[in-house]
């Protein structure tokens, strides 16, 4: 029995789910999600709360499971949001944000620049910093990892692009 499937979401004052068959959204003061229903899954919505209902095989019920966390993180997306920040860490490492890209300089021959995706705004309030932010969870998180992948750090010296909460362990260089 999914234990997470089985959690009531509430839902705060001004989000609104309207629930198709195989399909919810989900609208707030941010924006609107939407996600697909799985073969076997349902929701329910009862004033101002959301379950999920399954019926079916142990698929079936990691599926209702996960269905309950993604709707989770867009009634939290629609009201709140969500950011991720990063950090450059490295001399001569910096970011810029020009119109809808996000231009980098990491230490290679050439500048990176990265087309910034729909639905997400990213800012640098310095030139080391850089702030993802968006109401869709996985987009946000899709998009630090995908700027982070360019100079992921080095354990060494700790130079390249990482998440401002990540704790870089340094190895100890070579003894002659």
């Amino acid at each position: 029995m999914s234990r997470v499937a089985n959690r009531i979401i509430d839902l705060p004052s001004g989000v609104t789910v309207s629930v198709a068959p195989g399909a919810v959204t989900v609208k707030g003061a941010r924006g609107a999600l939407t996600v697909v229903l799985g073969e076997g899954v349902s929701v329910v919505q009862e004033d101002k709360t959301l379950s999920v209902k399954y019926q079916g095989d142990d698929a079936v019920r990691m599926r209702a499971g996960a269905t309950r966390a993604h709707l989770a993180n867009m009634v939290l997306g629609v009201t709140k949001g969500y950011d991720r920040k990063l950090e450059l860490v490295g001399v001569g490492f910096r970011a810029s944000v020009a119109g809808k890209a996000l231009n980098l300089t990491l230490g290679f021959s050439h500048p990176v620049s990265y087309a910034i995706p729909e639905g997400i705004t990213i800012e640098t309030p310095s030139q080391t910093e850089i702030i993802i932010k968006g109401i869709d969870r996985q987009r946000v998180g899709q998009t630090a990892a995908e700027i982070r992948s360019f100079r992921p750090p080095e354990p060494y010296k700790g130079k390249g692009v990482k998440y401002s909460d990540e704790k870089i362990s340094l190895k100890e260089a070579k003894k002659k």
